[in-house]
């Protein structure tokens, strides 16, 4: 049975380089965040109907990948989407929110923000990171998912050796 791990947080808390490098770790496949790409090629102007869009785009993703391993990684899901549409626009699409319902996943990695801000020219929030940090803490308690925070300069090896408990 495939274990489906999902890395969230708020912008420039490691979420990416901790999915790759789990996945690296667990010789698995991961699932890239799909918003970056798409944000990208709209030169960073984007709307509200774009995040429904990326929601779509990183759903598309996780359904198409040929799972042979253990673990499945994803650098993201569909409750950053909400967050992110409802900090941002006040409102998420419905879809979006039916979406995180029907969708399961073994365990959530809450990235913490005890990373430096990094501006790249699409991250939005550098102010807010606290903020944004207690509304996933939020979703994740209220959705009743099972998650875990990470955060230190050890936050991968605290990652595997967690991931490995579960197995026990």
């Amino acid at each position: 049975m495939i274990k489906k791990i999902v890395i969230i947080g708020p912008e420039c808390s490691g979420k990416s380089t901790l999915t790759k490098a789990l996945a690296n770790h667990f010789n698995s496949p991961y699932i890239r965040e799909y918003a970056r790409e798409h944000i990208d090629s709209l030169d960073g102007n984007y709307d509200r109907d774009d995040i429904l869009t990326i929601a779509q785009k990183q759903i598309e993703l996780e359904d198409n990948i040929k799972l042979n391993s253990k673990y499945l990684f994803l650098d993201t899901d569909l409750i950053v989407c909400k967050v992110w549409s409802e900090f941002k626009y006040g409102q998420c699409h419905p879809w979006t929110l039916e979406q995180i319902e029907k969708r399961h996943y073994d365990h959530y990695l809450l990235c913490d923000i005890d990373m430096p801000w990094i501006n790249d020219g699409l991250r939005e929030h550098p102010n807010h990171r606290k903020e944004l940090f207690d509304i996933y803490t939020k979703e994740l308690t209220d959705l009743n998912k099972s998650f875990s925070v990470i955060s230190g300069e050890h936050r991968l090896q605290d990652s595997i050796d967690f991931l490995l408990s579960l197995d026990k």
